[in-house]
């Protein structure tokens, strides 16, 4: 008794704090979403705008991957090989696609089309290495999926039929790349550690970012851009990028990774209530209605795939 009473303190103060930190991640990511939405208002494009994230987000991720590789081997050409590779699809391209199609549609509905990730993992390890997929599975997918086309509809609706359907198309194909990358990943994770390999993967892709403006767009503009967007992208580099990366990182260490999934749900709701409060974005039944059978759905997903 008095030894449960001695060690409950201990249990349960890396429970809060990684709750904590799991919390404020997904939120902090959500809001990458509203802050590319505040930017655009100021006539930046896609390609400008992501950027000026990578520009500031670089050092830090250099920080990250040089604390993180102290004292361990260097890195052979096949793990070079596989840094590159995993910085263009899972940071460079799924971050391009997903800022080009945020130009398209609302914040609410690309949070929730990002949110179907853990379905394209799935569906990728059965292609790739034949890893089954429960009937529980299938029906969380369907759930998850028919919330996704009941918020798009709603859209289409509205009157935006192409711009929804092309936002939609290049936030869709961001989410893919992502689930290439995480299924890729896991020879890498195990080799170079999950800090490590994040780190040099997202310097790889900010250096991308960087090349490609330099070669799609004049450097001159830069001098021509409202001080809100680069105040934004300051923003969107730090507090939306960088930081919930390592309080995510930071959360799976005390809670595990599946709890930590689980407390990710909160993303999509933080997203649509900053959308409504900050954007101005139309909060419908429809949204809700889309909203709640994303989030049963992953939940319903992720539960019958342990």
């Amino acid at each position: 008794m008095n030894s449960s009473t001695a060690s409950s303190p201990v249990t349960q103060k890396p429970l809060a704090t990684g709750l904590a930190l799991a919390t404020f991640g997904a939120i902090a990511f959500s809001g990458k979403a509203i802050i590319v939405k505040l930017a655009y208002r100021y006539g930046v494009d896609a390609v400008t705008l992501i950027m000026l994230r990578m520009l500031f987000a670089l050092p830090l991720f250099v920080g990250m991957a040089w604390w993180a590789g102290r004292g361990k081997p260097g890195l052979t050409r096949r793990d070079w090989i596989g840094v590159l590779g995993l910085g263009f699809s899972g940071y460079y391209l799924a971050s391009f696609l997903d800022f080009a199609g945020l130009a398209y549609i609302t914040a609410s509905l690309e949070r929730l089309i990002l949110y179907l990730n853990p379905t394209l993992v799935v569906l990728f390890g059965w292609m790739a290495y034949g890893r089954r997929i429960t009937r529980m599975q299938l029906l969380g997918m369907a759930i998850s999926y028919a919330g996704v086309f009941l918020v798009f509809g709603h859209e289409v609706r509205l009157g935006q039929t192409t711009a929804a359907a092309w936002g939609t198309l290049l936030v869709f194909l961001s989410a893919v790349s992502y689930a290439i990358y995480l299924v890729a990943s896991g020879e890498f994770v195990k080799r170079l550690g999950s800090p490590r390999l994040v780190g040099l993967a997202t310097s790889v892709a900010c250096l991308l970012c960087i090349a490609q403006f330099l070669v799609l767009r004049p450097v001159s503009g830069l001098f021509e851009l409202a001080p809100q967007v680069v105040w934004l992208s300051v923003l969107n580099a730090t507090l939306c990028t960088a930081v919930p990366v390592l309080a995510v990182m930071m959360a799976i260490e005390r809670i595990g990774a599946p709890m930590a999934a689980q407390t990710g749900m909160v993303g999509p709701m933080s997203t649509i209530l900053m959308g409504v409060v900050i954007l101005g974005e139309p909060f419908t039944a429809w949204t809700a209605a889309g909203t709640v059978l994303v989030v049963a759905g992953i939940f319903v997903f992720t539960r019958t795939g342990r």
